[in-house]
């Protein structure tokens, strides 16, 4: 039954991701059925705490959207950009990198994008280098983000490990930023400069190539409430990493369980969820975000199919893996005994079909726990769960494709052989080797 059990599991994965948006979490409702109503298994949970830390980063980062804060960050990108053109291949990424990092989200790219691409092509560049490259590092700076939804699930699940928040930042920072690096300059030369690109010259003959219009400058009043609503949503990210550095910080609580009287301390998930509900608060009382706007934002959209897809599918593996726990175990132990790091692959595979970070982390990180792989094994094979820029499906590497008017970035003839593959692996491998040297070197 169990392989019965798991051509079901990988059929839901396949389905859900063909058809996209919420498909994921629906899809698995229905596996869910398959398992529980006609196969007997466990019901397994899903992971209610990292489910209520992803809302509520959300609801904080959608606020911050609704009183302008990612336009102006995407300004402040753009500025970076503009001053060194010629230098484009190395600073988009870096700086991208870096905004995903800070904000949490991979949205912020759409807006980049098309300028890069037009800095690109001004400086005689081949966007294909850039544009390529910066959405790999979008995808680095994701899983290097303390308050992507991927990073607060496995906040969630190594916390029974005791691990914090800074320790699998010292990790994982320094390890995605240099593979970054790493990746960019492995794509420094790739194709025909543009001069000679022939596809990019009929174009150009054929009047396809369109100029952007310059950047509106917001007025006084919604520029001072998008700067402080961003400063705000960074001062939240600044006090949870310090109460994960001090647990001290965290406030104790008292209660009597049948006439004794008890202590405990709010833990991190918890702190987390308090904080940026709170911050999206004051965002929308000082700043004036609407709350209608916040609902109806690109962010507040998109994370809700995350969290339809991650209740969905975390659930549905959860279930599958309680039930054959023993033969999982087993099984996975002795295929990577004495190799433990040949979990990553597993990581790196599973992330392909589920085109989700976090989804991948809440599907086979406990799966890890279970085999009893240590936390710093865990937190360096981490970066390992960017592989869906493999099928060039991905919002992202389809609106770089798009946004490209030379034609430079595209997917090839045989699907696989496209821009984003040689930069993808090679930023991908770079950073989990790094985070191991780091881990058990350093």
């Amino acid at each position: 039954m169990l392989w019965f059990e798991l051509i079901i599991f990988l059929a839901i994965i396949v389905i859900g991701a063909r058809i996209g948006g919420i498909a994921m979490g629906t899809m698995a409702g229905i596996g869910l059925v398959i398992f529980i109503f006609v196969f007997k298994l466990p019901v397994g949970s899903p992971p209610i705490i990292v489910l209520g830390m992803i809302l509520a980063v959300i609801t904080a980062l959608s606020t911050m959207e609704a009183a302008g804060g990612l336009d102006f960050l995407v300004g402040v990108a753009e500025k970076i950009m503009r001053k060194r053109p010629q230098n484009i291949t190395l600073v988009a990424p870096l700086v991208t990198y870096i905004l995903v990092l800070a904000s949490g989200t991979q949205h912020v790219i759409y807006a980049l994008l098309p300028i890069i691409s037009e800095i690109s092509r001004k400086s005689g560049i081949r966007p294909e280098r850039p544009m390529a490259m910066t959405v790999i590092a979008a995808m680095q700076g994701l899983v290097s983000s303390p308050i992507s939804a991927s990073t607060v699930a496995m906040i969630g699940i190594l916390s029974v490990m005791g691990v914090s928040l800074p320790q699998m930042m010292v990790v994982i920072i320094p390890s995605t930023l240099i593979a970054v690096v790493i990746g960019s300059i492995t794509v420094l030369k790739k194709g025909k400069e543009l001069v000679n690109d022939p596809i990019y010259q009929q174009r150009l003959k054929d009047g396809k190539i369109i100029a952007l219009e310059a950047t509106k400058t917001p007025d006084k009043k919604t520029l001072n409430n998008a700067k402080g609503s961003t400063y705000m949503f960074f001062f939240a990210i600044i006090m949870i990493v310090i109460i994960g550095m001090f647990p001290e910080l965290r406030p104790t609580y008292e209660w009597i369980v049948d006439g004794e009287l008890t202590k405990d301390q709010i833990g991190m998930g918890p702190a987390i969820m308090i904080i940026m509900l709170a911050i999206g608060g004051i965002i929308m009382i000082v700043f004036k975000a609407k709350a209608g706007k916040a609902v109806g934002g690109s962010i507040m959209k998109s994370g809700v199919v995350a969290l339809i897809s991650i209740l969905g599918i975390a659930w549905l593996g959860s279930s599958f893996f309680e039930g054959n726990r023993f033969v999982i175990v087993e099984s996975i132990s002795q295929a990577i005994e004495g190799y433990q790091w040949v979990f990553g692959f597993g990581l790196f595979t599973l992330s392909i079909m589920l085109f989700s970070q976090a989804a991948t982390v809440v599907t086979l990180m406990p799966v890890g726990l279970a085999l009893g792989l240590d936390a710093e094994l865990l937190i360096a094979l981490y970066p390992a769960v960017n592989g869906y820029f493999v099928l060039p499906t991905y919002g992202t590497v389809l609106a770089a494709i798009s946004f490209d008017q030379t034609g430079t970035t595209k997917i090839g003839n045989r699907l696989v052989n496209h821009s984003f593959m040689l930069p993808g692996l090679v930023t991908t491998f770079s950073a989990v080797i790094i985070a191991l040297l780091i881990t058990y070197i350093a």
